[in-house]
């Protein structure tokens, strides 16, 4: 059993919808929940860190790049149950998006592989719905700023 399984509460994460021109980050997730599927980069909020600071900390250790990071794209929630129905776990996810500053993407911390996809054919990475609803609104909400 992981750390983060069957919390008392939900615990904190941020998502980062990382944008490089007209691409979009995505990183392989290395650990459970989700492990082996296509994600956007993020985790958990550390005591005394700001989310625009968890955000930037999270794709510096888990894709190498650094980041501006933006503004507000949703907040949602990721909860999975066991097969009993019990939760085994809870997150609140605060998605934000950010523009690519520097840095080539690696795997690194928690992610097993990247990619700079097109944001108009996610198809083929089997993601969350919500991850593609989250990158459908952060396009939209880019393109109005």
């Amino acid at each position: 059993m992981a750390v983060n399984d069957y919390p008392n509460r939900p615990l904190i994460g941020v998502g980062v919808v990382v944008f490089k021109e007209d691409r979009v980050l995505l990183i392989r997730r290395g650990k459970p929940p989700r492990e082996g599927q296509w994600s956007l980069p993020g985790g958990r909020q550390r005591l005394g860190e700001r989310i625009e600071e968890a955000a930037a900390r999270e794709v510096r250790e888990e894709a190498g790049l650094e980041i501006t990071v933006g503004g507000l794209v949703d907040v949602l929630d990721s909860i999975t149950r066991d097969a009993g129905g019990a939760v085994q776990y809870h997150y609140t996810l605060v998605d934000l998006m950010a523009e690519w500053r520097s840095g080539e993407a690696r795997a690194g911390h928690d992610a097993t592989d990247t990619t700079w996809a097109d944001p108009q054919d996610l198809s083929g990475y089997g993601l969350w719905a919500e991850t593609e609803r989250v990158i459908a609104l952060a396009i939209r909400k880019r393109s109005i700023s």
